[in-house]
């Protein structure tokens, strides 16, 4: 037999290129002004991506849209609604959801959600009042234990969801039931009525309500406190979610679980992490609620633990896990704000709220869904 002649690299390169494309690849023959084979799929992390297509990827992109478009409307339907007194109004609603909103959102990304965040709230309000006022203490000492039992509530629920694999939907409806009940039996039994005792004469409770409740002056607008504690939340979750390796763990257990865990992300550690996140939330919703008026109503929070979710989802969360951001949901509740405060401010009836915040809630979902399909066809 006559042994084949030897190829040259020129010939070789030809060949090899030649069954890539017999074998299903692709092979760029330079027209395309990139001058080097592509054998099958490219590695996505070394494709340059337009910057349209890294602008319609962004979660928020829809919320943002939706918040433009509230504004504009509410600027010419709301008399005064542009005011410095009205802006400043709309933040401190926003900032009430917005705070929550926030860790719900983290949650959310990591592939699961909370029904018990409205109710923790106010037991975490109700702990510090009846702890200091029965124990004669400083009211720091309440809001410190407070801290403490409302981040046990959270690693509670994380673990029950992890050990028995149960829905979040059927262990966090169980902690919400509980908390109710709780939230009632509890205040009635110490205090023999449905709301606590007034604590604003205690030792420390100027210095908590500075903290948690007080009102800041800028330029004659003012400013509540809170609004500072929603700023400074988005910013801590965006640091997380985008320059941490915890954020990378985030949105690897909601995208897919079982392969998260397959390449070493401690599954576990990360929705108890967050689940406590939510309820480190929750405690400072409570202890706003609590220094703003001095006693808390046991029945309060019931519900709202639905508007921090619908703020979340609004802002670009998807309902499956693994996409979303802190800024969306931080649009989404300036959404929410806008709308409670612009209905007021134009003299509609407020009846009609929850209404616009449905119609709010279907067609950021609509739009967000929309947003993510021009972004991935856009090269």
């Amino acid at each position: 037999m006559t042994a084949a002649p030897n190829r040259t690299d020129a010939e070789t390169a030809d060949g090899e290129a030649a069954d890539a494309k017999t074998a299903g690849g692709t092979v760029d023959d330079g027209t395309a002004g990139h001058g080097t084979a592509d054998y099958g799929t490219a590695d996505e992390r070394i494709l340059q991506t337009s910057a349209t297509r890294k602008l319609l990827a962004r979660p928020e992109l829809g919320s943002v849209v939706g918040a433009l478009a509230v504004l504009v409307f509410f600027a010419f339907a709301a008399d005064g609604f542009l005011r410095a007194s009205s802006l400043s109004t709309v933040l401190y609603a926003s900032s009430a959801i917005g705070i929550m909103a926030v860790p719900v959102a983290l949650l959310m990304i990591g592939g699961e959600f909370d029904l018990s965040a409205g109710v923790l709230v106010t037991s975490s309000a109700l702990i510090s009042s009846m702890f200091s006022y029965q124990m004669t203490a400083n009211t720091w000492v309440g809001v410190g234990v407070s801290l403490l039992v409302t981040l046990a509530v959270g690693a509670f629920n994380g673990f029950v969801l992890t050990r028995t694999k149960l829905p979040s939907f059927i262990v966090t409806l169980g902690t919400f039931l509980m908390l109710t009940g709780m939230n009632l039996g509890f205040t009635k039994l110490i205090d023999g009525t449905v709301s606590t005792k007034t604590i604003g004469d205690m030792e420390g409770f100027a210095s908590a309500h500075a903290v948690f409740a007080s009102t800041l002056t800028l330029g004659g607008v003012d400013i509540k406190v809170t609004i500072l504690w929603w700023l400074g939340l988005v910013a801590l979750a965006s640091w997380i979610l985008l320059r941490t390796r915890t954020g990378n763990w985030i949105f690897a257990v909601g995208g897919n679980e079982d392969a998260a865990r397959a390449v070493g992300v401690p599954v576990a550690a990360t929705k108890t992490g967050l689940y406590m996140g939510v309820a480190f939330g929750a405690w400072i919703s409570g202890q706003h609620l609590l220094f703003s008026f001095d006693a808390v109503q046991s029945g309060e929070g019931v519900g709202n633990e639905l508007i921090y979710i619908i703020a979340a989802v609004i802002g670009g969360c998807l309902i499956t896990g693994g996409y979303g951001s802190a800024v969306g949901s931080a649009v989404g509740a300036l959404l929410f704000g806008m709308t409670s405060k612009g209905i007021v401010f134009a003299e509609w009836n407020p009846d009609w709220f929850k209404f616009f915040l449905g119609a709010m809630l279907l067609l950021a979902t609509l739009l967000n869904a929309w947003v993510r399909k021009r972004a991935e066809a856009v090269k």
